[in-house]
C-alpha cells in the first residue's frame, strides 16, 4: 500500500490547515484546543508546549510514563487556565455512569467492595508491551481510576501481584500479562482488579459494586443479547472483541464534554489531578509486585524537578 502523504491529505481537504509539526498545529494562531492522541512516550513534550501556548488539552492517560513528569505537569496544569481533560474514557460508558449514579443515590448503602475484571482478547504486539510503560501503567491504570470514580475516595495504599501465563515473550519484554490488585480506600475500603492480556473469548469488562443495601453489577456487551436455549445448553454471544467497539459510545461523550466544557467554560470531567492519582497507583502497583509487600501511596509521592529549554520544569 502506498503511504500517505501530506500532499494527499491537503489535496483531498484543502481547506484544512495540515503539518506533520506538532509546534506548528499548538502555535497556530487559530487553534484554541489541542487532541493529544500519540503514543505515550510522546504525551509530556506535547503537553509541555500546549500548557506554554496556552492552549487547552484533551490527553490521552497517561500524562507520561514518569511519575516524576506527570507531578510536575499536573501542577503546572492547576496554576495555568488552561483546562486539561484526561481521557479515562470508561467513565463516560453509558453503563459504568448508571453504576456510579446508583452508588452516588446510596441504592446500595455503604460501599464495602469493588471488584473489576479486565482483560483483553489478545497480546498486543510485543514492541508494543516493550514501550508501553508496563500492564500497570498502560492497561489497569484505567482500572485505578475507575475505581476511584466509583468510591469516589483517595486510595491510601496497594498491593499487587503478576506474573507470566499468556506469553514468555512478555517477561523478555520486562513486563507481565496477569495481575491481581487490591486498593485499600481511606475508610478501610477494598477494590480488587484483576488484568489478563489473554482472554479467549473476547473483551471482558465488568464491574461489581457491594455494599450494605445491596450491589451493582455491569456485565459484559456482547455481540447480540440472543439467547438460544435447547437441549445441549444455553447458548450466547461472546463479548465484544475490541476496545473500539466495546468503547464507541464513551470515546464519543468524553469528546462531547471537552467541548462542552470549552463552549460554556464548565470544568472538565476529568482532569490532570485525576491522571495523577492513577500514575501514583500504577507505580505504587509496580512497587508492591516487585518488592511483595503492599505499598503506600504516600511512598511514592517524592519528585525532583529540573528547568527545561523554555522555562517548564520538568521532573528529571
Amino acid at each position: 500500500m502506498r503511504k500517505w502523504l501530506a500532499a494527499d491529505f491537503t489535496a483531498k481537504y484543502n481547506n484544512v490547515f495540515f503539518s506533520n509539526n506538532e509546534e506548528d498545529v499548538i502555535h497556530h494562531p487559530d487553534v484554541e484546543a489541542v487532541l493529544i492522541c500519540s503514543p505515550t512516550s510522546a504525551h509530556a513534550k506535547s503537553l509541555e508546549l500546549a500548557l506554554a501556548a496556552g492552549k487547552h488539552i484533551f490527553c490521552e492517560k497517561p500524562m507520561d510514563l514518569s511519575l516524576e513528569t506527570t507531578t510536575t505537569l499536573a501542577s503546572i496544569a492547576a496554576q495555568s487556565d488552561v483546562k486539561l481533560m484526561m481521557g479515562f474514557n470508561r467513565r463516560f460508558d453509558p453503563d459504568f455512569m448508571k453504576a456510579r449514579e446508583t452508588v452516588r443515590d446510596g441504592k446500595v448503602g455503604n460501599v464495602q467492595i469493588v471488584k473489576i475484571t479486565s482483560r483483553d482478547p489478545g497480546l498486543p504486539p510485543i514492541d508494543y508491551i516493550k514501550n508501553s510503560g508496563g500492564l500497570f501503567m498502560d492497561m489497569a491504570i484505567h482500572d485505578f481510576d475507575m475505581a476511584r470514580y466509583m468510591m469516589n475516595k483517595q486510595v491510601v495504599e496497594v498491593f499487587a501481584k503478576g506474573l507470566v501465563m499468556v506469553d514468555h515473550a512478555v517477561a523478555d519484554a520486562g513486563d507481565i500479562d496477569t495481575a491481581l490488585t487490591t486498593l485499600t480506600f481511606e475508610d478501610g475500603t477494598y477494590a480488587v482488579i484483576d488484568n489478563s492480556r489473554k482472554a479467549v473469548y473476547g473483551y471482558d469488562q465488568r464491574i461489581e459494586v457491594f455494599g450494605s443495601a445491596g450491589m451493582v453489577q455491569v456485565e459484559n456487551n456482547q455481540h447480540n443479547r440472543n439467547i438460544l436455549y435447547n437441549e445441549t445448553g444455553i447458548h450466547q454471544a461472546l463479548p465484544l472483541d475490541f476496545f473500539m467497539d466495546r468503547y464507541a459510545e464513551s470515546y464519543l461523550r468524553e469528546m462531547g464534554l471537552f467541548i462542552e466544557s470549552l463552549l460554556h467554560n464548565k470544568p472538565v470531567p476529568v482532569g490532570a489531578a485525576d491522571a495523577l492519582a492513577a500514575t501514583r497507583i500504577a507505580v505504587a502497583a509496580k512497587k508492591s509486585m516487585l518488592e511483595g509487600r503492599p505499598v503506600a501511596i504516600a511512598d511514592v509521592l517524592a519528585t525532583t524537578m529540573k528547568p527545561t529549554s523554555n522555562g517548564i520544569a520538568v521532573a528529571s
